[in-house]
């Protein structure tokens, strides 16, 4: 039925004791630890109804925000679906330029010996006698192993191979991980039609009929066995929609009218910028069947706009619904009251924004996503003002449960910004990275400094008089960009040395 992957555990229990003696629970004896349900949603941007959006049908994401804390200004440290998780995963900004690339969890994990360094926050979790199952896309390869697009995922490798207990997809129908992932209802997918296909679908078939319905339906069917287990547990539930293609069932379409959705308020490119800041929408413009091609050399028609980010609303409606399903049963096996949720968007999306339709840019619109942290022990429906980065995740589920990070790790736990709100001594700044670029985000700025010959190469947004990013103000504000500049050099990692 499903592709499962039973991995053992550590090969002595001497090794058990070392690695324990690193890593151990500051909890009492007498505690529970927490479990983890973590939720990831590939290509989400904060276009949801908690956030502000209120034609955007997402009833059980905006629920789940009214129960836990919410992150308004969270920004991911890469752009790219790969190279995010991965920052996610070790808590780690990118220390080169191949931790800009979607392979990098592959490159520098696949197939690798434990170390005493865990490889990721779960398998840290792991050592600590967590239960640990994967389903769907966590790392960037949708069901875990690495193997190319066109290859046969028979004995291919794990990504993580020391992180999961169980890595599972439901993959029957379209025979991998990666043919589901660019899949369509009736068995078929992008990478064997050779992008003859369209980037859209509405189809008239049940939830079961996508990947994450079937997705939704193994973590319910895993939330029942876990909790049997009366083990504490991670359980990572990796969604692919609203990921190219924009699929859903025609009753998530159902619920908008095209003709009334907004399209971009910058359909243009910004001011004062070279082209060179952006891209082509290659990644779009693979759905060859497509109505119109993208280009930064002309805007597509209104008309395909609203088709669109109609089929990009209707993909995020359906996965709201597979959600709510994977957090009805956690209420139902009665382990909400213990069990702390995350919903995490790997990344933003351009949708037409600077005539763009995709990621790869170092603009807020492709940086900004979703953070929703419910600790059913803290405080509920907050709403955060700080900025805060995908890094900072690792360490505040460690804080958590209880548990030490490594002292590698780049962000900073939430947990004190959770229980006080205020944060006056949260330090205010997230980094991100991509297109030869650095770019700083703070409450009031979005600095970028382009490691590039073509200029300009330094852009300077004011958020208070253009949350857009529709002019760069550098050239006219020097004073700003010098007193920035050496905060922005701080998160050189040495990737542009």
């Amino acid at each position: 039925m499903f592709k499962k992957s039973l991995l053992p555990g550590l090969v002595s229990l001497g090794a058990v004791l070392l690695l324990n003696s690193f890593y151990s629970h500051e909890q009492s004896p007498d505690s529970q630890p927490p479990n983890i349900l973590f939720i990831a949603v590939d290509d989400l941007r904060p276009e949801l109804g908690c956030y502000g959006k209120e034609y955007i049908k997402s009833p059980n994401i905006d629920r789940l925000a009214a129960q836990g804390q919410l992150f308004k200004n969270h920004f991911v440290a890469v752009p790219t679906c790969g190279a995010s998780r991965h920052a996610l995963l070790t808590g780690r900004h990118p220390l080169s330029k191949k931790y800009l690339s979607n392979n990098i969890s592959a490159e520098v994990l696949s197939g690798k010996p434990e170390t005493e360094t865990p490889e990721t926050f779960i398998h840290l979790l792991k050592r600590n006698q967590y239960y640990t199952v994967g389903i769907g896309k966590i790392s960037h390869h949708p069901d875990g192993h690495v193997y190319g697009y066109l290859d046969s995922p028979k004995d291919a490798p794990l990504e993580l191979p020391h992180s999961w207990n169980e890595m599972l997809l439901d993959d029957e129908k379209w025979g991998s991980g990666h043919n589901a992932f660019f899949g369509y209802a009736d068995g078929t997918n992008r990478n064997t039609l050779k992008g003859q296909v369209k980037p859209y679908e509405a189809a008239a078939v049940d939830d079961e009929a996508y990947v994450d319905g079937l997705t939704a339906k193994l973590a319910v069917q895993k939330l029942g066995e876990l909790k049997k287990r009366e083990q504490p547990f991670v359980l990572a539930v990796g969604f692919f929609k609203p990921h190219l293609p924009f699929t859903a069932p025609k009753k998530y379409w159902d619920l908008y009218d095209e003709d009334k959705l907004p399209i971009s308020p910058t359909p243009d490119i910004p001011e004062n910028i070279n082209k060179a800041s952006l891209l082509n929408s290659g990644e779009f413009n693979n759905y060859q069947l497509g109505e119109e091609e993208a280009s930064l050399d002309h805007q597509v028609s209104d008309a395909y706009a609203r088709k669109l980010r109609h089929a990009y609303f209707a993909s995020i409606s359906y996965v709201d619904a597979q959600i709510g399903k994977v957090l009805d049963e956690l209420e139902k096996q009665g382990l909400a009251e213990n069990t702390i949720v995350v919903l995490w968007g790997d990344h933003g999306w351009q949708l037409g924004d600077y005539r763009v339709w995709g990621k790869h840019t170092c603009f807020e619109r492709a940086l900004h996503s979703p953070l929703i942290i419910k600790n059913p022990k803290m405080e509920k429906g907050i709403k955060h003002e700080q900025v805060v980065g995908t890094v900072d995740i690792y360490p505040t589920l460690m804080e958590f449960c209880g548990v030490t990070p490594p002292k590698n790790v780049d962000g900073s736990s939430l947990t004190n910004l959770m229980k006080k709100s205020s944060g006056k001594d949260w330090k205010n700044v997230a980094y991100s990275y991509f297109n030869n670029g650095i770019t700083l985000r703070t409450p009031r700025y979005r600095l970028t400094k382009y490691f590039r010959q073509a200029r300009p190469a330094i852009e300077l947004y004011d958020h208070k008089t253009d949350p857009l990013e529709s002019k760069n103000i550098a050239m006219g504000n020097p004073a700003t960009v010098s007193r920035l500049m050496p905060l922005l050099e701080k998160g050189n990692t040495g990737l542009y040395d």
